[in-house]
């Protein structure tokens, strides 16, 4: 009670506007409502730890789409819905209408005549993910405006090729209540960096979420890769504009070693490079399979030209007295475990894995957050009626 009552104190002096919205970018929403972000995310922890319901529907549903395969996110959106009350539907394209030429703004609608949110995971193709999550949100728009809905379904941004919202928004729990309070954040230093993995075409959103939503809390934001593994230019310019707010730093090295050197969080974990991705969504559009294959021969062969890029006990070695706090999205590719070498040594991980899976488990308080503060006019005056 103490803690929800702590929570509530500080959202009620934020200044959130978020009732009706979607949540497709983290820098698209403003201090305060990252704030009351986390705030609500902990008052539901709170709630499900002392086994308190949470429930605030008593009818309605949640849509997912999945267009790319998942665990973590797929059952926290799951388990969020399922706690607020709502019923979930996953729409499987493939045995939808959409495979008969229904477009994207009557698919919308047609899921959306008694839906409160509908998240989306849609990763694989570059510049066409947010964009489509923003084409289903224009759509439902329309719907509600023009009387075909009642209500108008709230957007959450699942995954997709720009960004991970509720992975950078755990992420950003896991290290709030690792240091105590996001004011401790500042000046702490997070090394975002590429690691080696014998897989390619692993999404951008990733790193790009945690450059861009930790350099608001004026952490020194460190981003290392080989070179050619450069993110979403447009996306690093963010990143630089964050820091330059918040008083923090940002800077791109070309080393982990030089990236773990002092750092108080490490983030090793491997992504494909923005022009591999950019060559790839045509080759997948076209169904080319044979040009994908030789597009991933040529992308193994260049990662292993750097798999010395390993967060190893060495590197660890390197870190503020060698005990920085590690972080992975999961699944991570683990040295002698899932592979044979990877992103990961295996004692490295197998010392921090329970770190990683209490990372994991703030995503599904994230995501009931999300939809929590986009559908309720007035969060605070519901979470002090829940807490009752």
């Amino acid at each position: 009670m103490n803690t929800l009552k702590t929570q509530l104190a500080e959202l009620q002096d934020l200044k959130i506007a978020t009732y009706g919205k979607d949540f497709l970018l983290t820098w698209e929403k403003t201090d305060d409502e990252i704030r009351a972000l986390t705030l609500v995310a902990e008052c539901f922890y709170a709630m499900h730890k002392a086994r308190k319901p949470f429930r605030v529907f008593d009818t309605g549903l949640a849509v997912s789409i999945f267009r790319d395969k998942s665990t973590r996110t797929r059952f926290s959106f799951a388990s969020a819905v399922n706690a607020l009350g709502l019923g979930l539907s996953e729409l499987d394209e493939e045995k939808s209408q959409i495979a008969h030429g229904e477009t994207v703004r009557e698919t919308a609608n047609m899921i959306s005549f008694m839906t409160e949110a509908i998240g989306i995971r849609d990763d694989m193709y570059l510049g066409e993910g947010n964009t489509y999550m923003r084409e289903v949100g224009q759509a439902v728009q329309e719907g509600f405006e023009k009387g075909v809905l009642h209500q108008r379904p709230s957007v959450i941004n699942l995954q997709c090729d720009v960004d991970h919202p509720t992975q950078a928004m755990a992420d950003l729990m896991q290290v709030k209540g690792h240091f105590g309070s996001l004011e401790k954040l500042r000046g702490k230093k997070i090394a975002m960096t590429w690691a080696y993995s014998p897989s390619y075409g692993k999404p951008l959103s990733v790193p790009q979420g945690i450059i861009g939503l930790m350099t608001r809390f004026g952490m020194q934001v460190s981003l290392a890769y080989p070179e050619g593994y450069g993110l979403i230019p447009e996306v690093v310019e963010v990143a630089r504009q964050n820091s330059r707010k918040s008083g923090g730093s940002f800077e791109v090295v070309s080393s982990m070693e030089e990236a773990f050197k002092g750092a108080d969080v490490v983030y090793p974990k491997s992504w494909a490079p923005y022009h591999v991705m950019q060559r790839r969504t045509p080759l997948l559009h076209k169904g080319d399979k044979e040009g994908l294959k030789q597009l991933e021969k040529e992308c193994l062969t260049n990662n292993a030209k750097h798999k010395d890029w390993e967060c190893d006990e060495q590197k660890m070695k390197l870190t503020k007295g060698g005990e920085a706090l590690y972080m992975h999205c999961l699944p991570a590719d683990i040295s002698g475990v899932s592979c044979a070498q990877g992103e990961v040594s295996k004692n490295v991980f197998e010392k921090c894995r329970i770190g990683t899976y209490q990372e994991a488990s703030y995503k599904p308080f994230i995501i009931t957050a999300m939809i929590f503060l986009a559908r309720l006019q007035d969060p605070v005056a519901v979470l002090k009626k829940l807490a009752k």
